[in-house]
């Protein structure tokens, strides 16, 4: 039996979990009671902010490790992987000191620069060259605006590093080390055709390619922990460390969404429809992104900044607070009423937008209020505005994922029977529950089991249930679908 320890980081929880996976069968389990977990909270001030502590942040994994290594299974452990938000980025200086915050994925601060850029460079080519668009998600337009707005701070910086890459030079007490394909991939930086460090955008920004680190598979290991933690961990003192991958693509690992036959939904904090390839695809649709599991597994798939924050938003402010009673009473309610009935158009677009328009100036809209509008019609229609932007992406996978495929859905939002049903309604799709709560922790084991023992294979996730779409609300979404673009075309001037 083989025990590794799992260190799954999001950007509202870090946890530490153990999982045996026995190489003779398929057998990968989570064991019982071994996770240590602790919350973690974003900054978002000033306004447009979305950065974390880098100290504070590393206190929080560490401590997870500090819990999990009490735990009698983690006694013998065989390797160490990581799933890591992506879309971050800190500067160190030449002693390895950090000297800016952790940015996420989610600051929108560089939205002038993002729009200035792709005033001066061809974003078709970008997204050609990088499978990502000109957004605020991704360093091109990040850089610009430290560049512009922090010039001082550039000029010290001797490295810009993902947090799980400075995670793992403070753990080594290394100067260098690599970042995996995977990571990079959610940079915007990643040239698709050559999994090197896009040449192109580095001289268009001025951006030294030295400033950032190299690239290598995620089962590059090293070992040999720094003096300070060896004593802190001495039982991961000198066992393998794969490189971090992206919580996007381990997720679709984890629910079964291996291969293009799959495609796996993912509704959390935010949300996202994804599928795995091994085909590098000529042209990627501009809706959707190209990122990657490793350099030979390409990840496509879009992602919406709303998703259970923008519901738990939306259901408190209408009154309806995060309890069980109340929530019930909420839910109870919707499923009386029919699908779009209310004749509202939500665009749910509260954190900006990502996939599938990338409107940098997007925000939120409610169109056809009346007073006999009430506060469940009012709830109903974010959650339905939520499922139609996810049908415009699946739309967008038609053709790289096999006709028909399934749909993998997890997360925790989709434990609500109503969400469920309004997203298999919007889809058009039944939606297989996957029963596996841990489903990012579970696909980043199977990587690193797959890693240690390439002729392994592990049985796929339970499913739970599959959710059938009702033909009516189907077919009222459907509708509602052409109204939801045609107000965003009428807004934007621009139709998704």
């Amino acid at each position: 039996m083989v025990t590794i320890l799992i260190l799954d980081l999001g950007s509202s929880s870090v946890r530490a979990l153990l999982y045996d996976h026995d190489p003779a069968s398929s057998a990968l389990r989570p064991i019982d009671g071994a996770v240590a977990a602790r919350n973690v909270q974003f900054d978002t001030e000033p306004p447009g902010a979305a950065t974390f502590d880098a100290e504070t942040l590393c206190a929080a994994v560490e401590m997870c490790i500090d819990e999990i290594l009490t735990h009698p299974a983690a006694r013998d452990l065989h390797a160490v992987g990581m799933d890591t938000f992506v879309g971050n980025v800190l500067g160190v200086d030449a002693d390895g000191n950090v000297i800016t915050p952790v940015y996420l994925y989610a600051d929108t601060r560089s939205a002038d620069d993002v729009e200035s850029l792709s005033a001066r460079y061809d974003g078709h080519a970008v997204h050609a060259r990088t499978g990502c668009r000109h957004a605020t998600a991704y360093h091109p337009g990040r850089f610009a605006w430290l560049a512009r707005t922090q010039p001082d701070t550039v000029a010290r910086a001797a490295a810009w590093l993902d947090f799980g890459t400075y995670l793992y030079r403070r753990w080594f007490g290394r100067a260098e080390m690599p970042c995996s394909y995977s990571v990079a991939a959610w940079t915007g930086l990643l040239n698709r055709a050559d999994a090197t460090w896009d040449a192109e955008w580095l001289s268009a920004l001025n951006w030294d390619a030295a400033l950032l680190p190299t690239l290598a598979e995620y089962d590059t290991a090293p070992i040999g922990l720094a003096d300070a933690y060896r004593a802190r961990w001495t039982a991961l003192a000198d066992i393998p460390f794969m490189l971090a991958v992206g919580d996007g693509a381990s997720a679709n690992i984890g629910a079964g969404g291996d291969t293009p036959t799959h495609v796996v939904l993912t509704i959390g904090t935010t949300a996202a429809l994804r599928v795995v390839t091994d085909n590098l695809i000529a042209e990627v649709p501009e809706s959707l992104w190209n990122y990657r599991v490793a350099r030979a597994e390409h990840l496509i798939g879009g992602a919406t900044s709303e998703g259970g924050r923008v519901l738990a938003w939306l259901t408190e402010l209408l009154g309806f607070p995060h309890n069980r009673e109340s929530q019930a009473t909420l839910q109870a309610a919707m499923m009386e009423r029919p699908r779009a009935g209310h004749g509202l158009t939500f665009l749910p677009l509260l954190a900006g937008e990502r996939s599938p328009g990338y409107r940098a100036d997007a925000t939120g809209t409610i169109h056809g209020l009346r007073l006999s509008t009430d506060a469940i019609d009012i709830a109903q229609a974010g959650m339905e505005g939520i499922a139609l932007r996810l049908r415009l992406i699946l739309n967008a996978l038609d053709g790289i994922a096999a006709p028909d495929a399934p749909i993998h859905a997890g997360g925790g939002v989709l434990a609500s029977p109503i969400v469920a049903q309004i997203v298999a309604d919007a889809l058009d799709r039944p939606l297989h529950i996957v029963a596996e709560r841990e489903i990012t922790a579970r696909g980043t084991a199977i990587l690193i089991a797959r890693a240690l023992h390439p002729a392994a294979t592990f049985t796929p996730p339970a499913i739970s249930g599959v959710v059938m779409p009702d033909p009516a609300g189907a077919d009222a979404m459907r509708a509602a679908l052409e109204q939801q673009i045609d107000l965003y075309g009428r807004l934007y001037n621009l139709t998704p």
